[in-house]
C-alpha cells in the first residue's frame, strides 16, 4: 500500500513506578535507519524496542526517544577530581607569584571547570518484578506511539496516492493518444513512401517487391505497439502494488523508471501529429510522480 515515510507521534504513560514519555519522528530515507535514545538503566530493553520499530516501519529514518522518570527519589553523588584541583591550585600559586592574579581559588572558580567537579544521579535499583513491569510499560508506550505514527503515515499516504493516481491516469491517457497518433502517422508514412517509390519507378528500373519490403521495414521501425503494451502492463502492476498490503515505495520507483524508459522510446520512434508535445507533457508528469514516490514507504 502507499504509506508516507513522514510522521510524528508522542505518548506519555504514568503508573505507580514511573512516568514514561515516548516521541517518534520519521522522515524519508532509502532504507530503515533507526536512531534510538533511551536511559542507560533501560539498555536491557533496547533490542525489544528495535524489534517493535522494525515490525511497524519498513523504510525511513526513524528517531525514537524514550524518557523514564521513576517514582523513587534519586540521590546525587558529588565527586571531586583531586588531581586536577591540585594542579589548578599550583597553577594559581605560580600565577600569583608572577603577579598575574590575586586572591585564592574559590568554589565558584572550581565550578567553571566541568572536569573538576562531577555530579552523578543515582537511581534506586528496582527489584525483578518492578523491573519487568517497568519494561512492559515502556514497550506498551513505544507500541502506542508507533501505532499513532503509522496512522499519520497512512493518512498522508492516502493523500499521496490521490495525487499520484491522478497523474498516472493522465500519463496513461497521453500514451493512448500517442498510440493513436502514431498509428495515423504510420499510415500516412506508408502512403508517402509508396507515392515516392511510384514516382521514382517512372524514371528508374527498380525491383518493386524489394522496394515494398524496405518500405514495410522502414515503417516498422516507427511502430510503438510493444512500448505501449509494456506501459499498460506497468500501470496494471502499479495498481496491484498500491492496493496490496506490503510497502511498495521502492518497487514503484523502479516501475517509474521503466515507464519513463517506454515513454522516451515512444518519443524517439513515433511519427504522428502532436506526438512531441504529448511526450514532453508525459515526461513532466512522470517526473512529478517520481518526486512524490520518494516519500512512499
Amino acid at each position: 500500500m502507499i504509506k508516507s515515510m513522514t510522521g510524528f507521534a508522542s505518548q506519555t504513560h504514568e503508573d505507580r513506578l514511573a512516568t514514561i514519555s515516548v516521541t517518534v519522528r520519521s522522515v524519508n530515507h532509502r532504507y530503515l535507519d533507526l536512531q534510538l535514545r533511551m536511559p542507560s538503566s533501560m539498555s536491557h530493553a533496547e533490542s525489544r524496542i528495535r524489534a517493535l520499530v522494525q515490525q511497524s516501519v519498513a523504510r525511513g529514518r526513524v528517531d525514537v526517544n524514550v524518557s523514564v522518570q521513576t517514582r523513587e527519589a534519586s540521590t546525587a553523588t558529588v565527586e571531586l577530581n583531586s588531581m586536577l584541583i591540585g594542579a589548578l591550585v599550583a597553577a594559581m600559586e605560580d600565577a600569583r607569584v608572577a603577579g598575574l592574579v590575586e586572591g585564592r581559588l574559590t568554589p565558584g572558580d572550581l565550578l567553571r571547570f566541568p572536569q573538576a567537579v562531577s555530579v552523578r544521579e543515582d537511581v534506586p535499583a528496582l527489584d525483578v518484578e518492578a523491573t519487568e513491569a517497568l519494561g512492559a510499560a515502556v514497550d506498551g508506550a513505544v507500541a502506542a506511539a508507533l501505532a499513532d505514527l503509522d496512522g499519520m503515515r497512512v493518512r498522508e499516504g492516502a493523500l499521496l496516492r490521490a495525487d499520484i493516481d491522478a497523474r498516472r491516469a493522465a500519463v496513461a491517457d497521453m500514451v493512448e493518444r500517442v498510440a493513436a497518433a502514431a498509428a495515423a502517422g504510420e499510415d500516412s508514412l506508408k502512403t508517402r513512401l509508396a507515392q515516392r517509390v511510384a514516382d521514382l519507378s517512372a524514371d528508374l528500373s527498380v525491383d518493386k517487391a524489394a522496394v515494398a519490403q524496405e518500405v514495410v521495414r522502414f515503417a516498422a521501425r516507427s511502430d510503438i505497439s510493444e512500448e505501449v503494451v509494456r506501459f499498460r502492463a506497468h500501470t496494471q502492476q502499479w495498481a496491484s502494488l498500491s492496493d496490496g498490503p506490503e510497502p511498495c515505495g521502492r518497487k514503484l520507483d523502479f516501475l517509474l523508471q521503466e515507464m519513463n524508459r517506454e515513454v522516451n522510446t515512444m518519443g524517439s520512434k513515433a511519427d504522428g501529429p502532436g506526438v512531441p508535445e504529448i511526450i514532453v507533457s508525459a515526461k513532466a508528469e512522470l517526473e512529478k510522480m517520481r518526486e512524490q514516490v520518494q516519500n512512499v514507504e
